[in-house]
């Protein structure tokens, strides 16, 4: 999983689904006069424990885990984070309808255990809980509709500083800098494209050498290049099928090998191929 891929608005969704999970454990009800020690919370309420937190909780999963895994993952026709999202709402109204119903869920609590018919007042764990699922829901929604939380949860690496055309960017396959001698598309091992032989890494000439005479790109020529796109993309096979084979995840290094009409032809980590249709946005390494 790719969690470099999580925006602002699955942020949003983790921070809730953890303030849910703290209000779990508080004083679900408060009356006066009754003992700390006779208050319940959540976790002795099954019905209250399961609609509201529980379920929240795993709305959250959901989203966060169909955001970071490569392909989406599909549960009776719903991808995980479309499910997450309908978990969360169902979460809130939920606990819209405890904390305005305090007596239904625990009367029989109380004329048990206190000698008490009276309608309890919400405790902080009820209303912390319904604080928790409302931000779930705003962010599960919002996060699909709002650009601001679109973006980045977490900053991709700094571009690399301009290199000469026919430079190689150093480092590890999948960000700009893949090691030394690691060959690009079209060129020879331990070379690339554009770049004479007998010339040192980086363009630079080597001691003793006369710098060739630097050549003129050929109109229309292609020189495959570094990028990463501003949020998740699909990549669509090359044969022009409707069903994408891999996301491109923002904060990640793709190579793009060959322009194809208005979209790029990207080369994933693993060596697959395929068709970036939208490449508005991208940032070239």
């Amino acid at each position: 999983m790719n969690f470099r891929s999580l925006t602002r608005g699955d942020g949003v969704v983790i921070g809730a689904a953890v303030l849910l999970f703290i209000a779990s454990f508080l004083d679900t009800l408060d009356i006066e006069g009754a003992p700390s020690d006779k208050l319940p919370n959540a976790w002795e309420n099954g019905n209250l424990l399961l609609s509201v937190y529980l379920l929240g909780i795993i709305g959250a999963a959901l989203i966060v885990v169909g955001r970071a895994l490569p392909q989406q993952r599909k549960v009776a026709g719903l991808d995980l984070g479309q499910l997450g999202v309908a978990f969360a709402i169902a979460a809130a109204w939920s606990s819209l309808g405890a904390i305005f119903d305090t007596d239904q869920s625990y009367g029989f609590f109380f004329d048990s255990s206190l000698g008490r018919g009276d309608s309890p007042d919400a405790g902080v764990g009820l209303i912390l809980g319904l604080i928790a699922a409302l931000a779930l829901a705003a962010g599960a929604v919002a996060g699909l509709i709002v650009p601001a939380l679109k973006a980045p949860l977490m900053g991709g690496p700094k571009p690399m500083a301009p290199q000469p055309y026919g430079g190689q960017p150093q480092g590890g396959y999948g960000y700009p800098g893949a090691g030394a001698g690691q060959p690009q598309p079209g060129a020879p091992y331990g070379g690339q494209p554009g770049q004479p032989q007998g010339q040192s890494f980086g363009g630079q000439p080597q001691a003793g050498q006369t710098p060739p005479p630097a050549q003129a790109q050929p109109a229309g020529d292609f020189s495959p290049f570094w990028f990463a796109v501003p949020v998740p993309r699909p990549l669509y096979a090359e044969d022009g099928s409707p069903t994408p084979i891999a996301e491109l995840a923002p904060g990640t290094w793709y190579l793009a090998v060959e322009q194809r009409g208005p979209g790029l032809v990207a080369q994933t980590q693993d060596g697959r191929r395929g068709v970036l249709q939208d490449t508005t946005g991208i940032q070239r390494g």
